[in-house]
């Protein structure tokens, strides 16, 4: 698939599932959860232990049935062992030239980080294929719709205090996807094995979604 391509599968998913936690099983158990409720975009972070191999294992138990990425890559040996683990896309919370250009070497999309209309045009213009603006919750839609009125060209992709309440609203300021974590994937839900509770609100969230990308 090319960089196009995936960023054209992120565009149509319209959400990110942004996961943190301690391990495979609950990477796996987590993502099965959420994915029932109808996300079908993943981003395994770096600050999970043992993030290749576990990217690695959620790549071999989902295939197909989920876009796969890496997130918090902040150097080029994770964007390698990432991309080598089966992630089909990188992001990041800041922007490096360094990261970025191992994402083009590799040819995956990246998705670095920033906030400050400086930051984010210049991730833009050192090649980001969108921009991650983070964290999306200190100014919530409607500092993204501030953004895009002197940047409507850079495709913005808000995480952080995303959640069903919020979601419907970022995509009406301009958001081209969004990042959710904490509000879909909730460890305490995890943790207690409360996986009908978790699909639950992702449908809810997808809902809101939907609802304001086709109104």
């Amino acid at each position: 698939m090319s960089a196009k391509e995936t960023m054209n599968r992120i565009g149509a998913c319209g959400a990110v599932l942004v996961v943190r936690c301690e391990s495979a099983e609950e990477a796996v158990e987590g993502i099965r959860a959420v994915v029932e409720g109808g996300l079908k975009a993943v981003e395994v972070t770096f600050t999970v232990p043992g993030a290749p191999s576990v990217i690695r294992k959620v790549a071999r138990a989902f295939g197909d049935q989920v876009l796969l990425g890496a997130g918090t890559v902040t150097e080029p040996q994770q964007a390698e062992e990432a991309i080598d683990a089966g992630a089909t896309y990188l992001v990041a919370p800041n922007t490096d030239p360094k990261v970025i250009g191992a994402a083009k070497r590799l040819g995956v999309p990246i998705l670095p980080g920033g906030f400050t209309p400086t930051e984010v045009l210049n991730a833009w213009n050192l090649g980001a294929d969108a921009v991650k603006i983070f964290p999306a919750s200190l100014g919530g839609p409607s500092y993204l719709k501030a953004l895009k009125a002197p940047l409507p060209h850079v495709l913005m992709v808000p995480t952080g205090g995303v959640d069903a309440k919020t979601v419907g609203e970022f995509f009406k300021a301009g958001a081209f996807a969004v990042g959710a974590g904490g509000s879909l994937f909730d460890l305490k839900l995890l943790r207690a094995k409360e996986f009908g509770k978790m699909t639950e609100i992702a449908k809810t969230f997808v809902a809101a979604m939907n609802a304001a990308r086709n109104g």
